[in-house]
């Protein structure tokens, strides 16, 4: 894949999305966006990973034991398998100013998720300021960081919600594996055109979960007891964290390094126990929400917010 850098806010399709995407919270009722179609698709994937009330895995369940929601109506499942062939991970690198003094504990992190993959998987590494560039395209067996990034100096303003959504498209290409987006950053964004709503909506439609890794000092992370910030005025609460739950992912505020090991084997972890469901597709065009649930009250499912009915993802002419 050629390397290179990828202006994000000239691209034409997330210039028309930040305009026609709009996704309600997941306690109000949702518009459809307007968007542009391609031909429709039969069956709708989504990955949801289950636990217990105690936060353990359940792995051991089947089709039966789920129900799938589409716009409130119960959808019977078509397709449904547990094991694929591997993990396909994008790292994002967030270098832009506010990263100063901050990207060696981010390229700490990455290495963490990168020691849990196994040979059969893949991964990519990413970076961005206000344009995403691509580091390592997504190569089998990768552990090591490139070298480039130990000389990159952070600099710039942060496009972070518009890198998200390119970085989501590209690792929807990687079929047959449990995918997602891992971002690195300290959850500052000043040049995105894109909003949050926007972008969970992108990645939710193509079924990319979202990780967002908030790398914060002691004093702003809300969790640790000397902590001068709340959880309200966090950088990493709100709208990023809600990014995350909508795409099935999660966020993370991590000040220590084992806090962030913690994290990356989680994140990793979470991927191999991903259920991929499958259902048919609603015939009304646009935006649907979708609510995964387990039969058994006691376990708690975490899967994408909805999909695109009539295609596979937005687009435009």
């Amino acid at each position: 894949m050629k390397r290179g850098k990828l202006i994000i806010g000239m691209i034409s399709s997330i210039t028309v999305l930040a305009g026609l995407l709009t996704v309600a919270r997941a306690s109000t009722a949702q518009q459809a966006p307007s968007a542009t179609f391609k031909s429709g698709v039969d069956l709708v994937r989504v990955s949801a990973v289950v636990r217990d009330r105690k936060g353990r895995f359940v792995g051991d369940l089947s089709a039966r034991d789920f129900t799938v929601l589409d716009g409130g109506e119960t959808r019977p499942i078509a397709e449904f398998r547990h094991e694929l062939t591997g993990v396909s991970v994008a790292l994002l690198f967030d270098v832009s100013g506010s990263m100063q003094g901050r990207l060696t504990v981010a390229r700490e992190a990455g290495t963490h998720v990168l020691s849990w993959l196994e040979p059969r998987d893949e991964a990519s590494v990413f970076t961005f300021d206000t344009r995403l560039d691509e580091v390592e395209p997504f190569t089998e067996g990768l552990h090591v960081l490139p070298d480039r990034l130990s000389s990159l100096k952070p600099f710039g303003a942060t496009s972070l919600h518009d890198a998200i959504a390119a970085t989501a498209r590209r690792t929807a290409e990687r079929e047959g594996r449990h995918r997602a987006v891992v971002v690195l950053t300290d959850g500052n964004d000043n040049w995105s055109q894109l909003k949050p709503t926007d972008v969970s909506a992108i990645a939710s439609a193509i079924d990319v979960p979202v990780y967002i890794v908030g790398l914060v000092p002691a004093i702003d992370n809300p969790s640790t007891n000397v902590a001068t910030v709340t959880p309200e005025r966090s950088a990493l609460a709100g709208p990023l964290t809600d990014l995350a739950v909508w795409t099935g992912g999660h966020a993370f505020l991590v000040s220590t390094p084992a806090e962030r090991s913690v994290a990356a084997r989680q994140i990793v972890d979470e991927l191999r126990q991903q259920y991929l469901i499958a259902f048919e597709a609603s015939g009304v065009p646009g935006w649907h929400s979708v609510a995964v649930h387990a039969r058994d009250k006691n376990l708690v499912v975490r899967a994408r917010s909805g999909y695109f009915a009539g295609q596979s993802r937005p687009t435009s002419q």
